[in-house]
């Protein structure tokens, strides 16, 4: 048997290509993901999933489904998608936009599209 490295020793599993045991990595994404859902229910938004309004870069406005968890149909970045907006058909980094800072042009193009 070779000797051992200690140098390796020291060296964190995610370099050395190991994982974490699941007795560690298991309560790390429970923790993590329940985060998430606190901090997108105290920003007033859905826990797990649900429809919002969101505003794109070039300014339209429209409903989308929201997952704090990520998406198949967008690339989250922060607080922003990387999505395709159904208004102006394009793909656009889209925000949500708080029920105050609707416009009332904006909240009749919202129930046209309903």
């Amino acid at each position: 048997m070779p000797p051992m490295n200690h140098q390796l020793a020291s060296v964190p599993l995610a370099a050395t290509g190991h994982h974490a045991p699941l007795e560690i990595a298991l309560p790390i994404i429970v923790v993590v993901v329940i985060a998430q859902m606190l901090f997108s229910r105290s920003r007033g938004r859905p826990a797990i999933a649900g429809e919002i309004v969101v505003r794109c870069s070039q300014g339209h406005v429209f409903r989308t489904i929201w997952s704090p968890l990520g998406s198949f149909a967008s690339v989250r970045l922060g607080s922003a998608r990387f999505q395709h907006c159904p208004v102006g058909h394009h793909w656009s980094l889209v925000r949500p936009v708080e029920d105050a800072d609707l416009t009332d042009e904006d909240r009749r193009m919202l129930d046209e599209r309903r």
